[in-house]
């Protein structure tokens, strides 16, 4: 059953692309399948919020979601509701043609009219009543990445709860010796329709699993699902540079519609954590490091830490004020043909409280330098 985005996200239908992002990212951490192993419903969760999100966070996509919630395709519930009988044909329960479901002289089909299959499917990727036009879903996942890694680029591995084709029943369901008979459900047809008087969506029907074909006894190892629950680690590139909210896709990487078809992609969305060292600016790297007041006045030289690991010596030079920035030239990020910078800013750090001798020798000094206390 289609779910409106809106409420699964928890956000009203007016909000803003920042509003949606800030909604799913916090509901994406909660219900992220890594800190709900054991949990199938946090699984299905995740499922739905990413689903939202793919389409809310697409300003095209939105828009045609808008149109058929304005159009009446939600009832009160938030989803589709179903009319008609099992495997009742679109246009069948109100007042269209046997292609597709009238509305206001609209045609909701895969083969013309107004276009809102084309709508539908261009939204979820997924069919709008044929069994053979299924595409497989992206999976959606969110991953931290390490600020050097996003900074400098790399490979991370991630682990992902996939779908495989049962090797028990290669994917029919069916227990070995079962019967397969018509699915009294859809008919054979392998979708349903769901609708609001005269506005229907067809999907894959939940008895059969869009199969259109049911076993008189279901495969003991799926259940009857067809599938298997596995987890797959991909090792995902990132580019030098990413920043929060940056997106990959990894084309064919992930789980098919249905059993034996070709697998669907991922999209994984990045999230770098805060480093307690290093900021970022761009493409320059921001650090702060210390000196003492002698440091300050006298001039020193530093270690400093860069980005890959290695340190470099900085030359303060005396008389150098709080807060003074000094620019180490190409160590910040490389990306493309541009590279930045890497700034360092002196914090002097001033004694709370000095010993009696300390204290003369500041006198003085400040004396010969035409200081008074």
């Amino acid at each position: 059953m289609a779910k409106d985005f809106y409420q699964i996200l928890g956000v009203p239908d007016t909000a803003a692309p920042d509003e949606v992002k800030k909604a799913y990212r916090r509901l994406a951490k909660q219900y992220h399948p890594d800190a709900n192993p054991n949990n199938p419903q946090a699984s299905e969760r995740f499922k739905e919020i990413s689903e939202a999100h793919s389409v809310l966070s697409d300003a095209d996509k939105r828009k045609k979601y808008d149109e058929m919630r304005r159009l009446g395709a939600f009832d009160a519930s938030g989803g589709f509701r179903r009319s008609g009988g099992a495997g009742t044909r679109p246009g069948t329960s109100g007042g269209g043609t046997a292609g597709g479901a009238g509305f206001e002289g609209f045609q909701f089909s895969d083969d013309g009219g107004f276009g809102l299959g084309d709508i539908f499917s261009s939204i979820f990727g997924r069919s709008t009543g044929r069994r053979e036009d299924v595409a497989p879903e992206a999976i959606e996942t969110v991953i931290e990445i390490p600020f050097r890694v996003a900074a400098l680029g790399g490979r991370v591995p991630v682990r992902l709860p996939l779908n495989e084709t049962c090797p028990q029943c290669a994917g029919s369901g069916a227990a070995p010796g079962a019967k397969i008979s018509t699915c009294p459900e859809c008919n054979g047809r392998g979708s349903v329709t769901f609708g609001q008087g005269g506005f229907a969506v067809s999907r894959p029907c939940p008895q059969c699993r869009g199969r259109g074909k049911i076993p008189s006894a279901p495969c003991p190892t799926c259940g009857g699902a067809g599938e298997l629950r596995r987890e797959k680690e991909v090792l995902i590139t990132v580019p030098a540079g990413t920043e929060s909210g940056s997106k990959v896709r990894l084309r064919g990487q992930g789980q098919p519609a249905r059993p034996g078809e070709p697998p669907g992609d991922i999209v994984v969305t990045f999230q770098v954590p805060p480093d307690r060292f290093f900021h970022r600016d761009g493409l320059d790297i921001l650090c702060e490091v210390p000196i003492n007041l002698a440091q300050a006045v006298l001039g020193t030289r530093l270690r400093v830490r860069t980005l890959d690991g290695k340190k470099v010596v900085l030359k303060i030079p005396p008389g150098t004020q709080p807060g003074r920035k000094f620019r180490i030239k190409g160590l910040g990020i490389d990306k493309g043909d541009r590279k930045g910078d890497q700034l360092v800013q002196v914090q002097v750090q001033v004694p709370e409280s000095l010993t009696p001798e300390q204290e003369e020798l500041l006198k003085q000094f400040a004396e010969k330098g035409g200081m008074a206390f």
